[in-house]
């Protein structure tokens, strides 16, 4: 019992607090003996959970008893005598009721009853064994830090050994490489580089590999007109910033496009050859426009041109190059000239609140809607979805979200081969869908397996390359069994295992998900606040991210904060306020991961020193009272 609550009950009067103190001691008694018994009714649960998690999961009973009633009024009468409000017992909900009820039969004078628990020394055990946990799935901790950083690796990881070195000399404790994307090829050498980099480095890093799980995407969308167009920067005002920066190349020279370039156009024959520095094309653009490009620098075979026009060029488009003469006419310069194949691509399928979407479970490409001549609407644009088993397990009225609920509608009617949804959620001015976007059924009951084939072919890749596998879009427990079944069937039971909660199912289902994640010796649980965001809605996160949070603590399993941490600086190089309060919050976990992203050196060395100032402030739920520094 804390030194506060002790002083508390000294001070007090006896006989004004006695008979608050024996209504306080039965209510605890009672309340303690209730979560005892409750253990009975998990007995088969117990009997199935791995030896060193027994504790963990005992507590995690006794946790979910606690919380299955409102314990604020008991809460404010154990505050309102100076003591221990429960507030903080996750992770020892028994060794905390217990210090109160020997504290109150000490001051009640009491003669200790033999079946009355006296292991009060408890409270110390769960946070020993959730750092023993995590320090067995995920590492021993970095010297300065006492929460591991865990990075997304990108596929250029794979041929960028100095990338992955850097990482890891600025915080990088765990690497986590998603098998949604590449191919065990390219696993095996961004593997290889993280060994070599922490041979050189003497730096530990665990490898996390996460399965695909089911993929609800959108399909492919069809191929429009090859069309090129260009525009040059404007104010708000509309005037011209800066032109925009065209590479004219040789049509057979595949990879001369420069990344900087707004466009770049491929030119048939020989033509470029003739063209020499501050000539002009011109030529009419798609739109019957009369257009100019101004040549402003050979490099190599191409030219760098600029227009403060804006262009629609198409295949074979005739180009006309004219030079000034010293009498400051114009003449031109041989014949004709023609633009080079332009790659086709995809149409712009662009949805308005109100518009309809069909989701066809065929494999056939999107196509924005469609009008007769007179603008009459012929069809409501159209994508196929991957996973057309779906079509049977969902219902009229209930939501569908594509690309982290940018879009939003309402399923409106079902058949066998679509599903016509009504559009309830896009910006002003519309939103484009694109192909291989997510797609979120929040209100539908999906049966749909943890594992995919797929991921049944990676995972004997990753039992023999990796720390840790993360198992996606688990809904319901036999999801866990599934994995635990496979990794005794290659000999894998250490592997560690990470849950992701990203899923509204998920988190309706955790205490039986974790219950069954307990029966492995190596487990965690990482909250993937995105794709979570968008099932169960942004306004409900907060809460949902701290329930997850005291789950995992009352079972002593470490906890991964994931998603969208430092997105902005990640990507675009600086970061928003919200994002380094959000990145503080991640003190509470035992590590926080990290989307790759251009900046994410710079993500990393933030989050090293956000970390590192936040450990002298906070412990898990427990604010630290260091000495402050004005």
């Amino acid at each position: 019992m804390k030194i506060h609550d002790q002083r508390a009950l000294k001070h007090a009067s006896p006989d004004e607090n006695t008979t608050t103190y024996s209504l306080l001691l039965d209510e605890l008694t009672a309340l303690r003996d209730e979560l005892v018994k409750s253990e009975n009714g998990f007995s088969d649960t117990l009997q199935k959970v791995n030896l060193q998690h027994h504790a963990g999961a005992a507590n995690l009973i006794h946790y979910l008893g606690l919380r299955r009633r409102d314990v604020r009024p008991l809460q404010e009468k154990l505050a309102a005598a100076g003591l221990s409000s429960l507030g903080r017992a996750e992770s020892h909900v028994l060794p905390n009721l217990q210090a109160i009820i020997t504290l109150l039969q000490h001051t009640l004078q009491l003669t200790y009853r033999d079946d009355i628990a006296s292991d009060t020394a408890g409270a110390a055990k769960g946070p020993v064994l959730l750092q023993a946990n995590a320090k067995n799935l995920l590492g021993k901790l970095p010297a300065q830090r006492q929460v591991r950083i865990m990075v997304t690796l990108p596929s250029e990881a794979a041929d960028d050994y100095t990338l992955i070195k850097e990482m890891l000399l600025k915080g990088m404790d765990c690497a986590r490489i998603n098998c949604a994307h590449d191919d065990p090829a390219v696993w095996l050498r961004i593997i290889d580089q993280i060994k070599l980099a922490c041979r050189e480095t003497g730096r530990h890093c665990r490898i996390l590999m996460d399965l695909a799980g089911p993929k609800l995407r959108t399909g492919d969308i069809a191929l429009g007109p090859p069309v090129m167009k260009w525009q040059p920067r404007r104010d708000v005002q509309g005037r011209i910033i800066s032109p925009a920066r065209i590479w004219l190349h040789h049509e057979k020279d595949h990879l001369s496009c420069p990344a900087s370039a707004d466009a770049c156009i491929p030119v048939q024959g020989d033509w470029l050859a003739h063209a020499k520095k501050r000539d002009q094309i011109e030529f009419t653009d798609a739109r019957g426009s009369r257009r100019k490009l101004q040549l402003a620098e050979k490099v190599g075979d191409g030219f760098w041109a600029e227009s403060s026009q804006t262009a629609y060029l198409t295949s074979d488009m005739k180009l006309h190059l004219s030079r000034m003469l010293k009498s400051k006419k114009t003449e031109n310069v041989g014949n004709a000239g023609a633009v080079g194949a332009l790659p086709q691509t995809p149409e712009t399928i662009r949805l308005y609140r109100g518009d309809n979407l069909i989701l066809t479970r065929y494999p056939i490409p999107g196509i924005p809607e469609q009008y007769d001549e007179s603008g009459n609407l012929l069809r409501a644009a159209s994508i196929a979805c991957s996973l057309p088993e779906v079509f049977a397990m969902v219902k009229s009225g209930e939501r569908i979200l594509f690309d982290d609920g940018r879009i939003g509608g309402i399923i409106r009617s079902v058949n066998a081969d679509e599903l016509m949804v009504e559009i309830t959620q896009a910006r002003d001015g519309g939103e484009k869908l694109l192909s291989d976007k997510g797609i979120n059924l929040p209100d539908s009951q999906l049966d749909l397996s943890g594992l995919t084939d797929i991921d049944i072919e990676n995972l004997e890749f990753v039992t023999h390359h990796a720390d840790i596998v993360g198992l996606s879009f688990a809904h319901r427990a036999t999801d866990v069994e599934l994995l635990q079944q496979h990794l005794k069937r290659l000999n894998a039971n250490q592997l560690g295992i990470v849950l992701k909660v990203e899923t509204r199912a998920a988190f309706e289902n955790l205490p039986d998900l974790l219950f069954t994640l307990l029966r492995s010796p190596n487990v965690g649980v990482m909250i993937a606040r995105g794709d979570l965001a968008v099932e169960c809605g942004y306004e409900r996160l907060a809460e949902l991210q701290e329930e997850i949070m005291w789950l995992t603590e009352a079972a002593h399993l470490p906890l991964i904060w994931a998603t969208q941490v430092l997105e902005s600086l990640t990507k675009n190089g600086k970061p928003s306020r919200a994002e380094i309060t959000d990145a503080a919050m991640g003190e509470r976990a035992e590590c926080v991961m990290l989307n790759k992203g251009p900046h994410i050196l710079d993500a990393i060395q933030m989050l090293d020193d956000i970390l590192q100032r936040m450990q002298g402030h906070q412990n898990k739920k427990s604010a630290l009272l260091r000495r402050l520094h004005w």
